[in-house]
């Protein structure tokens, strides 16, 4: 069987994936998610003209020319206005965000005057009428959409949404991804591995690389290779109310690859298996009844991540309401290459900036799929399309920005 390409098995994987839906949920709570409504502004702001500055609130027909000395007559704070009025010849002490005081038409800054003994100030300096300022509703005014749908909730958007007087927010629902790791020879972090076993290590990554995309990871923990106990751990995610089951392992052709066997016999439709890449070649594609997606990423943690980061991330974005762009660079190779065989290469390899602005890249020497350590220190992934000829130190290359 001729293995599938990359584009079409991640046009596959995608098709069909929208948002999920909505929810109303605490703004405390929104950050990162994604807009499923327009945030529509409750009060106005300035709900008032406010100061923009520390000094006096005046009339400016009074220091058309200076120096002129003013009555001072109160002051207008922050959460406690001056309520008196401004007449010929007065002044108030006002400071920034408090309310101007009626009559007042412009606010002096504080270094322009001089205080005087008793209740009066010299004003060494002209203003113009209007000057420092905010008037109400400079920002906003109540009724204004303020912020669209798609619209990822950074901090900016939170705190335009918290001054808007948004207590609650209609955001897209987060999917739930139920990560299931199977292995005989896998031990949770922090347990003591027996003499054939290792630690179990894709979990971890594979969840950052949901929450980074707007995803609910579900840790379904470690499931034994016994058919019938994973089984029952798909099952559990089903019932968890899972919108995507990544499965760790076992999805190769060996005696102990029991996943896609367990998978058939609780009804998935599988959609594809097997794609032209490395590494990650044994990738799994399908569909659980209830509309369940499947993923089976392989079990070498190399592999595993780096099927995550090409069709986990995207998928996730999908289901999340957030648009996926994958950073992908122009750089150029700093050692020669090969040529590659039929399957799509993904090169762990060091991106750098040279003296001229151009982006390098350099392979690690060591590239087994299961060198974690190796991938951390990489900070991208050189794309070597199937059957590329062999490339010479220098010559241009596209790398996927890692971080």
């Amino acid at each position: 069987m001729a293995l599938l390409p990359v584009e079409e098995a991640l046009a596959r994987l995608l098709a069909g994936a929208a948002p999920l839906g909505e929810e109303t949920i605490p703004l405390a709570q929104a950050g990162g998610r994604v807009l499923a409504r327009p945030v529509i502004a409750h009060q106005t702001q300035p709900p008032f003209d406010a100061s923009a500055m520390d000094g006096y609130a005046i009339r400016a027909a009074d220091v058309l020319s200076v120096p002129v000395e003013l009555k001072l007559i109160g002051e207008s704070a922050a959460g406690k206005r001056f309520s008196g009025v401004v007449a010929n010849g007065e002044a108030v002490r006002i400071f920034t965000g408090a309310p101007v005081p009626q009559g007042a038409d412009t606010v002096l800054i504080q270094e322009n005057t001089k205080r005087l003994a008793g209740d009066s100030i010299r004003v060494l300096q002209t203003v113009a009428q209007g000057r420092n300022i905010r008037r109400a509703g400079l920002d906003f005014a109540v009724g204004d959409v303020l912020l669209e749908p798609g619209r990822v909730l950074d901090p900016a958007a939170l705190s335009l949404a918290a001054a808007a007087n948004n207590a609650e927010l209609h955001v897209v629902r987060q999917p739930k991804v139920a990560i299931l790791a199977t292995g005989n020879e896998l031990v949770a972090p922090g347990e003591n591995p027996g003499p054939d076993q290792i630690i179990a290590s894709n979990t971890s990554g594979i969840a950052e690389i949901v929450r980074l995309n707007g995803g609910m990871s579900l840790d379904s923990g470690i499931v034994r290779d016994r058919i019938e106990d994973i089984e029952t751990a798909i099952g559990t995610a089903i019932e968890m109310g899972a919108d995507i089951l990544v499965t760790s392992g076992g999805v190769s052709v060996g005696d102990h690859d029991l996943v896609h066997a367990a998978l058939t016999r609780r009804g998935m439709k599988l959609d594809f298996w097997k794609i032209a890449m490395r590494p990650g070649k044994p990738l799994m594609s399908g569909i659980l009844p209830g509309k369940v997606r499947v993923l089976g990423l392989p079990g070498n943690p190399v592999s595993s991540l780096i099927c995550a980061h090409l069709f986990l991330a995207p998928l996730v974005c999908a289901l999340s309401g957030r648009h996926y762009r994958p950073d992908i660079r122009a750089a150029r190779l700093a050692i020669d290459l090969p040529a590659n065989d039929s399957r799509r290469d993904h090169i762990r390899a060091e991106i750098a900036l040279a003296e001229n602005g151009e982006l390098v890249a350099t392979p690690l020497p060591l590239q087994d799929s299961s060198m974690l350590s190796a991938l951390a220190r990489a900070n991208g992934l050189i794309i070597r399309e199937p059957d590329a000829q062999p490339a010479r130190a220098g010559a241009p290359c596209e790398v996927f920005m890692l971080r």
